[in-house]
């Protein structure tokens, strides 16, 4: 690998690697397999994981893996889909059982570190709460002393609900299932009181599981933070970042004004980030270890950020999910990509 001295204002001589990283292992196989396999929930999340009667997997987090796809192959369809429950889904990544996951784990110290694992970004900032029937008369978790809740096991919410309960002097009846199908079935029969989950979770429930919807209520307290994102293993740092700078690639487009439907007039631009953004201006390929159409592949079959949100939970989905802190931070939100240049 090539290098040179970057002499400093102080006299200090430093040395700089020129050109892209090396592929490791992870990227490697992934390449020479032709496919990205990638790590889903069992039972999906409406909007954001979901598998139709064909086996055809669509939401916000498919997109994810549909982005870095298209990214590596210049195709955003050179997917396989794993089901994996909460249980699951750390060993299967850690054993190579599949390459990333984007199934709405939430990233904690504990998990970027203990595990031997990276979070690459936040597809999406969450946190948890809870749902009841309207008829519990209930209107805050504050009035959910001695209440039988289901949960997840493995998951944050267990521990986040056991703090909370802690915190304010109560008591509940956890009731535990690894399963989401069994813990949704458990709560619409009655043999909970709540349901508790990220509050995505809780919206896809009640719209795509409720018998009624309009029977169940969301609580308005937030009780923790639950920033959702792609997971892949420590050590090859290549194929993190093309995880990594894929998502960002979709929010530095939609930043931009470039949406699926018009990023070929957008080739043709003049603005000096859009033609680094699109390949236009050679280069960000080069240094991701890609095509230079990277981003423009991605735009084009999967869309930018906000194409993807509107398109699964958005005010036009049976979720209808405000963008909120998911807007850009130019629209006071918390999503913010570093520049691609």
């Amino acid at each position: 690998m090539q290098r040179f001295l970057l002499t400093l204002a102080a006299g200090t001589a430093i040395a700089v690697s020129s050109g892209p990283a090396f592929a490791g292992k992870d990227l490697d196989n992934v390449k020479a397999r032709g496919q990205l396999i990638c790590g889903v929930a069992v039972g999906g999340i409406a909007g954001f994981m979901t598998v139709d009667n064909q086996g055809k997997w669509t939401g916000m987090n498919v997109d994810v893996c549909r982005a870095v796809s298209a990214a590596l192959f210049g195709d955003s369809e050179k997917v396989k889909y794993v089901p994996l429950s909460g249980q699951q889904r750390f060993t299967a990544l850690q054993s190579g059982e599949v390459d990333l996951l984007s199934n709405n784990s939430t990233w904690t110290l504990t998990r970027d570190t203990a595990l031997g694992l990276d979070f690459t970004a936040v597809t999406y900032y969450d946190g948890q709460g809870f749902m009841v029937n309207k008829k519990l008369g209930v209107k805050s978790a504050k009035d959910l002393n001695g209440a039988s809740i289901c949960v997840l096991s493995s998951s944050t919410s267990e521990l986040n609900i056991a703090d909370y309960f802690r915190t304010h002097g109560m008591t509940f009846k956890p009731v535990i299932f690894e399963d989401p199908d069994q813990s949704r079935a458990a709560f619409f029969t009655g043999r909970c009181d709540a349901y508790s989950g990220d509050q995505a979770r809780l919206y896809a429930t009640r719209a795509a599981n409720a018998p009624n919807p309009d029977d169940y209520i969301v609580l308005p307290e937030i009780i923790s933070k639950e920033p959702l994102g792609p997971v892949v293993r420590h050590g090859d740092n290549q194929f993190a970042d093309v995880v990594r700078w894929s998502q960002y690639a979709m929010l530095e487009a939609e930043e931009y004004g470039i949406t699926s439907k018009n990023v070929d007039e957008m080739l043709k631009s003049d603005n000096p980030s859009i033609k680094r953004i699109l390949g236009v201006t050679p280069g960000m390929g080069k240094a991701l270890g890609v095509d230079e159409k990277w981003v423009y592949n991605i735009v084009k079959q999967v869309g930018n950020y906000g194409e993807s949100f509107e398109r699964h939970v958005g005010k036009d989905t049976p979720l209808k999910v405000e963008r909120g802190q998911n807007a850009l931070w130019t629209k006071g939100g918390l999503q913010y990509a570093p520049p691609i240049r």
